[in-house]
């Protein structure tokens, strides 16, 4: 049997273990195990299991993951990100559909300070869904928004994709970090065009909210919301003018999290008792994927297969598109049934060779993927965010009508991952001006 076989061999195994609902990480550092051992011999498979971790978790750069999920956890446990929703409603509640335009607003700051799509759906749902729901909104449109509004976070940085892909990709996590700031916004403005044409063909979907608000309750308004956009601008400015680095960064990123929650007040011993232990279980189960799709890189390298399915795929034409469909088809597939981490550190260690022989620029391709991944936190029959939603609300809606309602907002999504994917330099511009 020869290695490229073997190497088919274990990509199957280990997809038939994650059918069967074995941890990602434990799933494919098995197979790969096992398949280095075969190609090589036990004691190859023996110094990779032992060397890797060790490897992996002293790597300085990954420090920025537990660093801007502690950022996370302190913002959203000591009520920073408090606030939001009703600052954008009184901004933008006169627009049509203007309740729903302010969910994405607020979504859209809430999930850049918590680089967490659930934590933002999950609250938002609380917050801006029910209120909706009161002024006569379709129950699709209320659900939908905020499910994939919440979303937003993955490529409006800080994002943990980002640094995750930029580790694998070897490429600047800085570059990354800002190719995704114009895509995410732009992401949100197409969601917010899509809510203001729907109200104003069909009022009834979103029914206008007449009220009006004074000066002082508008500077209240801001005065309340104003430590979450100190905390992000801080970090990505920094970044940005090359003040620290992206993995600098996270530790500032915490640290002016836990002093703008001590002078407002908001942080005690049992917030950042919390704020803790979520960020040390969120990072062990991150690095448990990242260990086992590590050695599943080695494995897949030691076989040859990534190699000869480009070299396959470029013989029978896979150009630039033809890749890029490829990969969203598998994406959009995959992302019905797992989470989105998990696909991006199965799939990496197979697509990137492909990418790479291709010519493809891995800065553009780095934020294509992610924005799939961000259509996939929504698709069905699993869409993650939709059953974080349903959990949240409870018997006030209906999972059907969370779905019929993303669905709008999954197409629109498919339209901004066209143009992503038409104008490259929609991604690369702002990395080409700040380089």
């Amino acid at each position: 049997m020869d290695n490229i076989t073997i190497g088919f061999i274990g990509l199957g195994a280990g997809l038939f273990l994650i059918a069967l609902r074995v941890q990602i990480g434990v799933a494919v550092g098995l197979v790969s195990f096992i398949g280095i051992a075969v190609i090589a011999n036990m004691r190859a498979a023996w110094g990779m299991l032992t060397a890797t971790p060790f490897h992996f978790v002293g790597d300085w750069n990954l420090t920025a993951i537990p660093m801007f999920l502690l950022m996370g956890y302190v913002a959203s446990s000591s009520g920073l990100t408090q606030g939001l929703f009703r600052a954008m409603r009184i901004f933008m509640s006169r627009l049509p559909g203007g309740l729903a335009v302010a969910s994405v607003g607020a979504c859209a700051l809430m999930s850049a300070a918590s680089g967490s799509s659930v934590a933002t759906s999950s609250s938002m749902a609380r917050i801006a869904t029910p209120e909706m729901l009161k002024y006569g909104y379709n129950p699709g449109l209320a659900t939908g928004v905020v499910a994939t509004a919440g979303t937003l976070g993955s490529l409006i940085p800080p994002s943990i994709l980002l640094v995750l892909y930029g580790y694998y990709a070897e490429v600047s996590i800085a570059q990354l970090f800002m190719a995704g700031v114009v895509p995410g916004l732009l992401s949100a403005a197409m969601m917010a065009l899509m809510i203001v044409t729907r109200a104003s063909i069909t009022p009834s979907l979103a029914p206008r909210v007449e009220e009006s608000f004074s000066r002082e309750e508008k500077l209240e308004a801001l005065k309340d919301i104003w430590p979450l956009p100190v905390l992000v601008l801080g970090v990505l400015v920094g970044i940005f003018i090359g003040l620290f680095t992206p993995t600098e960064a996270g530790a500032i990123g915490a640290f002016l999290a836990i002093v703008l929650a001590v002078v407002r007040r908001a942080l005690n011993w049992r917030v950042f008792k919390n704020a803790i232990v979520s960020t040390l279980s969120s990072t062990a189960s991150i690095f448990m994927v990242v260990i086992g799709t590590v050695l599943l890189g080695r494995f897949m390298a030691m076989s040859g297969l990534p190699t000869f399915i480009a070299s396959e795929l470029l013989v029978f034409g896979g150009d630039q598109l033809t890749i890029i469909l490829m990969v969203t088809a598998l994406y959009l597939l995959l992302g019905m049934f797992l989470d989105s981490i998990g696909i991006l550190l199965l799939t990496l260690p197979i697509i990137l060779p492909i990418a790479r022989a291709a010519g493809i620029d891995f800065i553009w391709f780095g934020i294509i993927l992610v924005k799939l991944l961000e259509i996939g936190l929504v698709t069905p029959p699993v869409g993650l965010n939709v059953y974080v939603m349903k959990a949240s609300l409870g018997s006030l809606v209906r999972l059907q009508d969370i779905f019929r309602g993303v669905s709008w907002f999954v197409v629109i999504e498919l339209v901004t991952l066209s143009l992503l994917v038409a104008i490259p330099a929609l991604s690369l511009w702002l990395p080409g001006i700040l380089s």
